[in-house]
């Protein structure tokens, strides 16, 4: 059953929630997390294993997700206050929507990694979290007027579609067009796109298409709200992919789709732009729930080494044991209090601030704590031995969670392309640095 009490576990919960102190953590944040951590068990990880044995979650978690709007929780802080509002969402368990920040987000994203397990939260929340903030910063009004009622309340389901067959973290890369039609009216859209979380159930995506021609590179990418279900020319199948069961992957076909012209979101051509600007986020979330998945790797086969016995003897007595924990634990607790760090940078900081200092270090972060997970979990494995190979019995949930790991490594931005990425914003903006102490020598 669930509590609120602190787990016993080492390295099963970060410090504040050990009743250490902690700078960052409000009254606020405490509260909402025993609500949040309630809300979710019950509704959600009480049944995760077996969901994820089934492979799906059953349509009602999401309604009574969306009904108490824990789906919202996804979206990056600030929340859209004056939609919310306008559409009588006032609070989230009793944190005012314009008293929300990335503390809470954290917290929330946190609890929904408890069960160890990817797919059924993921399953719950990559939607809001990537395919709906584009429509809600860069929409027309009249655009917002036409999804964000349905979207935002729940009542429709949402995703964002940007990687193809060949374009995945090569966004410039992508091949799906979209070009009018011979009386402007309409977009008709033609190509693939693969590995769509949450597609096969989505009613819209935001989709990267290339308005521009052949060769245009990032400059000729757009996004446009396409839907989805049922509509003449889209064609989903699911993909089964390693771990993630319950995540809803999916292939989606576009022949000769037509759509509005009014579902171009902002400016044609600007959609590399509109991509970028939520990475910071995608990231950070990414890891958040990561570290909780390492954390419940660790922390289980620290348990299980506690009772397990070899040779006459707890296996936890083994130095070797003892060296494997350590090592595993001491990664895992450096890349937690630097995920917190973010978090409470990203509380204060501007967008355009966050967006320039923290680019390239949430891009190492998303990729270390990919690292961190892959450590943990093999480390669980090898402490299980055969137990930790099986997908049934005392050993199962260890399985699952190694074989989560590809999926936090890829997706996201794939680990060495993120390494890259990161070290060239962070000489970017040396160089930019540079160029201000010259300036300021010169006064």
């Amino acid at each position: 059953m669930a509590t609120n009490s602190p787990n016993p576990l080492p390295f099963s919960e970060p410090p504040y929630l050990r009743g250490l102190p902690s700078p960052y953590y409000t009254q606020s944040h405490r509260d909402f997390q025993k609500r949040c951590r309630a809300f979710i068990y019950e509704n959600l990880h009480a049944n995760a294993l077996d969901y994820e044995r089934a492979q799906f979650v059953p349509e009602h978690v999401f309604q009574t997700f969306g009904e108490h709007n824990m789906i919202l929780p996804n979206l990056p802080a600030p929340l859209p206050v004056q939609w919310l509002k306008r559409l009588g969402i006032h609070d989230i368990l009793g944190v005012k929507v314009e008293e929300w920040d990335y503390l809470h987000n954290g917290i929330y994203t946190d609890e929904m990694s408890r069960s160890g397990l990817s797919g059924p939260s993921s399953s719950l929340t990559a939607g809001m979290a990537f395919g709906i903030p584009p429509i809600i910063k860069f929409g027309s009004p009249e655009l917002q007027e036409r999804f964000l009622p349905e979207l935002l309340t729940c009542k429709k389901r949402s995703c964002i579609a940007i990687t193809e067959p060949d374009a995945g973290s090569d966004v410039a890369n992508i091949t799906t067009t979209a070009e009018k039609s011979p009386d402007g009216k309409e977009y008709i859209i033609n190509g693939t796109k693969k590995w769509i979380t949450n597609g096969i159930w989505a009613d819209y995506t935001t989709m990267a298409v290339r308005t521009g021609p052949p060769g245009s590179g990032a400059k000729g990418l757009s996004l446009l709200v396409v839907p989805l279900k049922n509509y003449p020319g889209v064609t989903m199948r699911p993909i089964k992919v390693c771990g993630s069961e319950t995540s809803g992957t999916t292939y989606i076909e576009l022949d000769d789709v037509r759509v509005p012209v009014s579902n171009l979101i902002g400016a044609e051509g600007a959609g590399m732009k509109y991509v970028m600007t939520n990475f910071n986020h995608e990231r950070l979330t990414i890891a958040v729930g990561v570290v909780r998945q390492a954390r419940v790797a660790l922390s289980t086969a620290f348990e299980y080494v506690l009772q397990r016995e070899a040779f006459s003897q707890p296996l936890i007595a083994q130095p070797v044991v003892r060296h494997r924990l350590a090592k595993a634990g001491a990664e895992l607790e450096t890349l937690s209090a630097w995920v917190e760090q973010f978090l409470f940078q990203m509380k204060h900081l501007s967008k355009a601030d966050a967006d320039r200092e923290l680019g390239g270090l949430t891009a190492l972060a998303k990729a270390k704590a990919a690292m961190v997970l892959n450590e943990c979990s093999q480390c669980a494995m090898l402490l299980f031995g055969g137990n930790g190979m099986t997908r049934t019995g005392r050993g199962e949930l260890i399985e699952r969670i190694y074989r989560d790991v590809p999926g936090a490594r890829i997706p996201g931005g794939s680990e060495d392309v993120l390494l890259d990425l990161s070290v060239r914003q962070l000489v970017k903006n040396y160089q930019a640095g540079l160029k201000q102490l010259q300036r300021e020598a010169k006064i």
